[in-house]
């Protein structure tokens, strides 16, 4: 197996991110009701937004040397 990097961590983040941040969405448009549901949408956007600056610096830094 491959070594995990700074971007594959970022990327596994990511898409889980918006996989769970999906769910909630289609789970709010049938009609079920999730009262924490604007806080879980915040945070899987700032976590998406982290993984994102992971994956830029471990590109960068993978780069460099």
């Amino acid at each position: 197996m491959e070594n995990w990097d700074l971007t594959s961590v970022g990327l596994v983040l990511i898409g889980c991110s918006i996989t769970v941040a999906g769910t909630i969405i289609a789970a709010l448009i049938l009609g079920i009701s999730i009262r924490i549901a604007p806080y879980l949408l915040v945070a899987t956007a700032l976590l998406i937004v982290m993984s994102a600056i992971l994956v830029i610096y471990g590109e960068q830094k993978s780069n460099v040397g």
